[in-house]
């Protein structure tokens, strides 16, 4: 069988296992959002917080919620990693310098998991499962609620409650997080990934030096670093480490993860919404988008070009030859359409091609399905964009979902798309323009700047995944780039709050004979262009100074 074929099998069995969880994880979704039940070990964390689930919050007291759980969070991390040399259990390893603890905790609690550390040399069993692994769980709950108080700002009328944040923020780690982490550890420790906390071993003789290896907790971290689209990895190769994802079959599922509650929210909106149609809808554009990415991709890296891509059958650099060029473009085109950031190649040894829909991907926005709760969000702003354009093309006010889509939500969501490219552009314009942060690239040209342009789109697109060659373990990038993660997660919540705020207090609007349809292929078609369009109107000189120079060159 080619490598081609092989992949095409890998792709359909992705979307047929896909498919079948759609329906009954997005239905379940739905139901534990809208319930009014409240089980006794949530009753127990409620009591301990000091919450009463059934206040209803209108948004600034939801974002002050979100707000400040998230900065005791960060301050928690950091205090945490600072100490590490005092803790049990820290195999050895001695506190984390100020500059990479600020960058860490910043990293992992909003949702972005960049590591300027080498995990298996410089955390210990307490800071990984009691630090890192808790804000895996975390921080994808966070966003899971910001997208479902948006969703309910469509569903609810003449109010401005939104549901209350500690009791989504519960009901999404304790209800649907969880159980499936569980489920998914079981599946990766039968695979092959280990799960132990073992200390530090020498495993034999390495290029004349002594090799060594610790354990840890590994596949439970896993399974929610992939199923909460947060990317970090417990040893400096992720998921390209054999301990994380030992072959083939861990792969596929690991991608699964990535892909599985990005896409089953959109049925879980369409439930809450009152029409499943508006939920295939925006899976449908979500899908077209990561499928026409993954065919590009597995294109350019079978692409052969000289003896050398012939003996190995495409671009096998920096590729596991466990996953092959299928496996590793399907898991990069993942990982980066979603705000994963978890690699099992090293993106920088890709095509010049390869490289740019790796970071086009993270620079759309990620949401194609993109990360748990902020893919769903991050869309839903993109249909209300285009529904605005549809609108000033026939001249009529646009409505989507039966609400107004007037100056006021035109405002914030246009706030919301030019946040993160002006974090990105701009701090990326400013170390290439300062001596020292270009002395950490390792290449120089076209590809050296892709390794600036990649870190700062992966961090304040909270991704988390590296363009490799960059040295980012130093003062600037640890600073600079963990600015980046906590703005560019935090100020677009405050918009997408402030939108749903406004939509709740809105009265229906009746469908008429002039409405646009927005569960139809033409309004989906009309989102897909919509979402390229804005992207490559603002990304375009960017790409074209790195990967489309470089790609061009080659």
């Amino acid at each position: 069988m080619s490598p081609q074929i092989a992949g095409l099998l890998q792709l359909i069995a992705l979307i047929a296992a896909l498919a079948l969880a759609y329906r009954p994880l997005g239905d379940y979704m739905a139901k534990v959002y809208s319930s009014e039940k409240h089980y006794t070990p949530e009753k127990w964390i409620y009591k301990v917080i000091g919450a009463n689930p059934a206040a209803e919050m209108r948004w600034p007291a939801y974002l002050r919620g979100v707000l400040a759980f998230s900065a005791v969070s960060v301050l928690f991390l950091y205090l945490m990693q600072r100490v590490q040399g005092s803790l049990p259990g820290s195999l050895g390893f001695s506190s984390i310098d100020p500059d990479q603890a600020f960058n860490t905790a910043a990293s992992f609690v909003a949702n972005t998991n960049w590591q300027s550390y080498y995990g298996e040399q410089a955390m210990g069993h307490v800071v990984q499962t009691g630090g890192l692994a808790v804000q895996n769980f975390l921080s994808a709950a966070v966003g899971m609620a910001v997208a479902v108080a948006l969703v309910r700002g469509f569903s609810r009328s003449r109010t401005g409650e939104l549901g209350n944040f500690w009791a989504d923020l519960v009901r999404g780690t304790v209800r649907i997080l969880v159980p499936i982490s569980v489920i998914g550890a079981i599946v990766l420790v039968a695979c092959g990934a280990i799960q132990n906390f073992s200390g530090i071993h020498q495993v034999g003789q390495f290029m004349g030096g002594t090799q060594e290896w610790n354990g840890g907790a590994v596949a439970s971290q896993e399974a929610i670093k992939e199923l909460g689209t947060n990317g970090g990895g417990y040893f400096n190769a992720n998921s390209a480490h054999p301990f994380e994802n030992p072959n083939a079959l861990s792969n596929l599922f690991e991608i699964f993860l990535i892909l599985l509650i990005p896409f089953a929210l959109t049925r879980t909106f369409g439930r809450m919404v009152g029409s499943l149609k508006q939920g295939y809808a925006i899976l449908g554009a979500m899908a077209v988008i990561w499928i026409g990415f993954t065919a590009l991709m597995m294109w350019t890296e079978f692409a052969h070009r000289g003896p050398a891509f012939e003996i190995a059958g495409g671009a096998m650099e920096g590729k596991e030859t466990r996953f092959g060029i299928a496996g590793s473009a399907l898991f990069a085109v993942a990982t980066t359409l979603t705000s994963t950031g978890a690699v099992n190649s090293f993106h920088s040894s890709y095509t010049g091609f390869g490289g740019g829909i790796t970071m086009l991907g993270m620079q759309l926005g990620e949401i194609a399905p993109g990360g748990v709760g902020s893919g769903l969000y991050g869309m839903l702003i993109m249909a209300i964009i285009a529904v605005f354009i549809a609108g000033l093309m026939v001249g009529r006010t646009p409505e989507y979902l039966g609400k107004k889509i007037g100056t006021r939500q035109i405002k914030f969501a246009a706030c919301y798309i030019l946040i993160t490219p002006a974090l990105v552009l701009g701090f990326t314009a400013v170390a290439m323009a300062l001596p020292t942060p270009g002395d950490s690239m390792t290449n120089s040209g076209a590809h050296g700047f892709s390794e600036i342009l990649y870190a700062y789109t992966s961090g304040a697109n909270n991704n988390g995944s590296a363009f490799a060659g960059l040295n980012a373990d130093t003062q600037w990038f640890n600073s600079t780039i963990g600015i980046a993660m906590l703005l560019g997660r935090f100020l677009p919540m405050v918009f997408v709050l402030a939108l749903a705020g406004s939509l709740a207090e809105q009265k229906p609007v009746p469908e008429t004979a002039g409405t646009l349809r927005t569960d139809k292929p033409l309004y989906a078609g009309l989102l897909v262009g919509t979402i390229l369009i804005i992207t490559g109107l603002t990304y375009f000189p960017a790409l074209a100074l790195g990967p489309l120079a470089e790609g061009l060159a080659s």
